[in-house]
């Protein structure tokens, strides 16, 4: 029988969706059984399913060792600091300045592993204590693009971003430079389907719905001559704004594998998430304080 006790990061999840993600290996078949059969107790007592977790509720888990899984500390020494730009940070979010060449996550030395380590190293957050807690990325952007990524801190900042963004309460501007600027007016909206191929590792875009396509939005406008414009997500589809510029004849420059002309070099595309505003319109709860804010790169 192993014993837990719910901290602040476990409160207001669902007693099925804590347990599910405590113990991965776990079908949520097994999970029910064991909920059914009393092998997991809240403070003594069988609960539902629905059951919502408060901080301090022990849970008595009779469940076999194997669906535990022993791997936070050693992971915690494994994280890498690396190069980390902070362009604003409070108790609960952190918002960081990726540059291009970086991934979010999912390899070593990724955006998500060094904010990680920050935190680690500030005693803001401790793998040991937590039991499905780390932080995570609230929105993401392509390796080869720089700009503005916010991670949250603890999970009740994690669920009110996350709302948020999909409630389209907060706002993501780019800056780019484009080819043959001059076959798109001084300002409007790019709309049409996405349809992404996993093989090549790319999206195209039609006009039509397509089948497995997805629809997307893109406010733009022009402030020179040269091809550089001021891009407002309305969607947030994988390189939506690369290849919804490429429909246009205009791809982002050094984006080659959208259309962009080859100059010899390595570059990445030209584009940079430069600016986050809060524009809350329902209540933020414990992140209330952040509706108006702006945050801006030069």
């Amino acid at each position: 029988m192993k014993k837990i006790v719910a901290g602040p990061n476990d409160a207001g999840q669902r007693l099925d969706k804590f347990l599910a993600k405590l113990l991965k290996t776990a079908s949520m078949g097994m999970i029910y059984k064991w909920l059914r059969k009393k092998r997991v107790k809240v403070n003594g007592k069988k609960q539902e399913i629905s059951y919502v977790l408060n901080v301090g509720d022990v849970l008595e888990l009779y469940v076999n060792d194997e669906f535990f899984e022993n791997e936070k500390k050693e992971q915690a020494f494994e994280f890498e600091e690396g190069i980390l730009c902070i362009a604003y940070e409070d108790e609960n979010i952190l918002v960081a300045d990726k540059p291009s060449g970086v991934a979010v996550h999912g390899e070593k030395g990724c955006l998500l592993d060094s904010i990680t380590a920050y935190l680690v190293k500030k005693g803001e957050f401790s793998p040991e204590k937590e039991h499905t807690f780390a932080p995570a990325l609230c929105n993401r952007i392509d390796k080869n693009t720089s700009g503005l990524v916010i991670a949250a801190k603890n999970a009740k900042a994690l669920r009110i971003i996350n709302e948020k963004i999909r409630d389209r309460e907060i706002n993501k501007y780019y800056l780019l430079r484009a080819e043959n600027p001059e076959r798109l007016e001084k300002s409007g909206k790019i709309a049409g389907y996405t349809v992404k191929n996993e093989k090549e590792r790319k999206v195209y875009f039609f006009k039509k719905e397509m089948p497995n396509s997805k629809y997307c939005e893109t406010l733009f406008r022009k402030l020179d001559d040269d091809g550089v414009f001021e891009v407002q997500l309305l969607t947030g589809r994988t390189h939506q704004i690369r290849a919804s510029f490429a429909s246009k004849g205009c791809p982002l420059i050094g984006d080659v594998k959208y259309g962009a002309k080859k100059n010899g070099r390595k570059d990445f595309q030209q584009l940079r998430a430069y600016k986050i505003e809060f524009d809350f319109r329902t209540p933020a709860g414990e992140l209330d304080y952040l509706d108006g804010k702006v945050i801006v790169l030069e």
